[in-house]
């Protein structure tokens, strides 16, 4: 990678945080993701998990949808759209995720830290970049990781140290009163 791509790719994963400091501040795992096209973002999305108790309401899916929709406004090819931008994520995507942007053949992700439990682009399993899967799910997508990680560990790290309210009770955090003992152990 050249000294400028990356100082390029750090203007918009800035935007990226700020779009995943919304997510927190409005209760969702703050994850923020926007899809830019010839310098100009086409589509930003936050995680809306928690609102719409849906689990596929996802920050990259959020974006997908908006640039979709501006296809749709503007009369563009999808494909051809797609297939000429770039996605910008604070964390790297899901399987689920993964597997959508390989869909849509977007060429290139760009994302701030790993994603340890359910990463789509080689952490846990690789849908970005495996040819042995279908080719019904698409072309192969380059990653570039790392550009601001610590910053979106830490907005996560803000996120798990409070309490999910959206969470099931068999999910949330039990807090221990000091000079009590909790029933659960």
């Amino acid at each position: 990678m050249h000294q400028e791509d990356e100082s390029h790719h750090i203007v918009w994963m800035k935007t990226a945080l700020c779009l995943a400091q919304k997510a927190l501040e409005q209760q969702e795992v703050p994850v923020g993701c926007l899809i830019v096209n010839k310098d100009r973002i086409i589509g930003t999305g936050g995680n809306e998990v928690n609102r719409t108790k849906n689990a596929t309401r996802h920050a990259e899916i959020i974006a997908i949808e908006e640039v979709r929709d501006l296809c749709r406004r503007e009369c563009l090819v999808e494909r051809d759209v797609f297939s000429t931008s770039i996605l910008y994520v604070t964390v790297e995507p899901c399987a689920m995720c993964a597997g959508a942007l390989r869909q849509m053949g977007l060429p290139l992700v760009v994302y701030g830290c790993d994603n340890d439990r359910f990463g789509g682009c080689g952490s846990v399993i690789d849908v970005a970049s495996n040819p042995a899967l279908t080719d019904s799910l698409g072309p192969c997508f380059d990653t570039i990781k790392g550009i601001f990680s610590n910053e979106a560990v830490d907005l996560l790290k803000n996120f798990y140290k409070g309490e999910n309210p959206n969470a099931p009770n068999s999910k949330r955090k039990l807090k221990v009163v000091e000079g009590q003992e909790s029933n659960h152990k």
